[in-house]
């Protein structure tokens, strides 16, 4: 090759400014790096850069700050647990676009936060031998809501509360099918599909996703067009960070009437709760798909022998009197009665599953950002077979031996049976009777009390085993368990593990997209979806081996 060819060719590989890594692992390094890359890569001039970027050696308290504020797994907040080099908080696509660019650039690993819950700390911890930077999307948090062809654009640091809120401002009759948690992220929780109070009458939220936009590996920002068919089905219910980094969702809204009703009923075992939660497994599968009743099974520490009580949960679109109805029809033994019946609103619904006081409180509390944090550990499984009197007596003892575990089973039926396994990437549709979560929350910052209750759900995860779907057994993605599985080595074979628990038969072409728009396998985490053998892949940063995961 000619000197004068090898000079055109230097210089259209640096035409814009070349950038390597910095050789030390020095944050401050990483910092100035960054912030030099960051506008050369904007799609825009932009001056605004200095602003949205976090460094411990640049501006340590702020970013501490905007690192904490968002956790809300302590398990996740210790002295042991991995730091980013930098962290980033764009407030505009292009810087999206840019900082993803600048991250391939400065072959830096990327976590992506939403500022919803994280159970396991994907989006912002990571194995403490690498370097990395978070994306934290909690400044794009806008909802714009249109009545008149009933859709929302929500972006992707939106929290559930923010969607809800925004919706009841525009319209007491439209609604969306989302998660009871209004501290849940958008980003995060719609792209795992969304699983609310009305699955049965709407489907998962995915199910009314009609647009997206992503931030791809080479920072093109992409909608449903211009990512093609095979992404855009991805993104609903396959996780939106295995392919790059999600700004907003486009939805459809549904309708709900202005009158629902909720309910809340406890029974102990001495009050035949192990019969009703019986007779609720036959009664949630075909009753009214405007119905909806989550039992939870918890400890009954005042019952005379180590045992769980249920409580049953409800929310019916319609009124009282057609639901009293309805249950004296389906569900008599229950016992309902009109006095436990609540006439609400939608929105006001929104503040009863969330367990906040609907009378007493503004519903402007929706909008808050401050919203806690606990130590916990959640695990799930979906229920196929019914499960007998004698098998619920024995959970409802391991619950209440083991004493501080609880159980919450989420009925499907309704239109869950009627959409297709393969539709979405969310796969888990007819054949189910019910989701279990397996929940556990403590606030002891030790050590010894965080083993005992990781362990007490893992003893009670084992022993399900034999009521639970089986071959695979499956998990809910925004469940998020590593005990399921991780990452190793090539990716493939440990990823098909968990793989095929999330996302059943629809793993494979979950595989095939991820390939194809992401061959390096830049977007990665601990339960990403992995790329085949062989395949190009990214070596900057390795899969967990010795991680603080484990």
């Amino acid at each position: 090759m000619s000197s004068i060819k090898l000079f055109s060719l230097m210089f259209f590989l640096c035409s814009s400014p070349c950038f390597s890594a910095p050789k030390s692992s020095d944050p401050n390094s990483l910092y100035k790096s960054f912030l030099k890359c960051l506008p050369t890569s904007s799609p825009k001039p932009d001056t605004s850069f200095p602003s949205i970027v976090y460094s411990s050696a640049a501006n340590s308290s702020a970013y501490t700050k905007v690192l904490q504020d968002r956790i809300k797994n302590l398990r996740y907040k210790t002295t042991a647990t991995s730091k980013p080099a930098i962290i980033v908080t764009p407030k505009k696509e292009t810087h999206v676009q840019a900082a993803v660019i600048c991250a391939k650039k400065l072959n830096i690993h990327i976590r992506i936060r939403s500022g919803g819950h994280d159970y396991e700390g994907v989006s912002y911890a990571l194995s403490e031998k690498t370097q990395f930077m978070i994306l934290d999307m909690f400044n794009l948090r806008s909802v714009n809501v249109n009545v008149a062809v009933e859709t929302v654009v929500a972006e992707a640091g939106a929290q559930l509360g923010d969607l809800y809120y925004r919706i009841w401002e525009k319209s007491k009759v439209h609604g969306f099918p989302a998660g009871v948690c209004v501290t849940l992220g958008v980003g995060g929780h719609i792209s795992g599909a969304g699983y609310g109070t009305m699955i049965r009458k709407y489907g998962v939220s995915v199910d009314h996703v009609i647009d997206a936009k992503i931030v791809d590996v080479k920072g093109r920002l992409l909608d449903r067009k211009g990512m093609g068919e095979d992404l855009f089905w991805a993104l609903r219910g396959g996780g939106g960070s295995n392919f790059g980094v999600i700004v907003s969702f486009t939805m459809k809204l549904v309708k709900v009437p202005k009158v629902i009703t909720v309910f809340k009923v406890t029974k102990t075992v001495e009050e035949k709760a192990v019969d009703l939660v019986f007779k609720w497994q036959s009664v949630m599968s075909t009753v009214d798909k405007d119905l909806f009743i989550r039992a939870l099974l918890n400890p009954a520490p005042e019952s005379k022998k180590k045992t769980a009580k249920a409580t049953f949960i409800a929310l019916f679109l319609g009124d009282s009197t057609k639901l009293m109805s309805l249950m004296s029809k389906s569900f008599p033994e229950l016992g309902l009665k009109k006095a436990d019946c609540f006439e609400i609103s939608w929105i006001q619904s929104i503040l009863y599953w969330f367990n906040i006081d609907y009378k007493k409180t503004k519903l402007e509390v929706l909008l808050e950002r401050n919203n806690g944090a606990n130590f916990l550990k959640r695990k799930s499984d979906y229920v196929q077979t019914p499960i007998t009197k004698q098998g619920l007596t024995a959970i409802f003892n391991k619950v209440g031996e083991l004493g501080k575990i609880g159980l919450a089973l989420n009925p499907y039926g309704g239109r869950m049976n009627e959409i297709p396994a393969n539709a979405t990437a969310f796969p888990h549709r007819a054949g189910n009777l019910f989701k279990i979560q397996y929940s556990l929350t403590w606030n002891e910052n030790d050590p010894k009390v965080t083993e005992k209750y990781m362990n007490q759900t893992r003893v009670m995860y084992e022993f399900m085993t034999k009521y639970v779907a089986k071959n695979p057994r499956i998990s809910f993605l925004n469940y998020k368990d590593f005990d399921i599985g991780v990452n190793k080595g090539d990716g493939y074979n440990s990823g098909k593990v968990f793989g095929q628990k999330y996302y059943k038969n629809n793993f494979d072409r979950l595989v095939k997209v991820k390939t194809a728009v992401d061959p390096e396998n830049f977007f990665r985490n601990e339960q990403s979806i992995p790329i085949p053998p062989g395949k190009k892949k990214h070596t900057g940063v390795s899969m967990v081996e010795d991680s603080i995961y484990q």
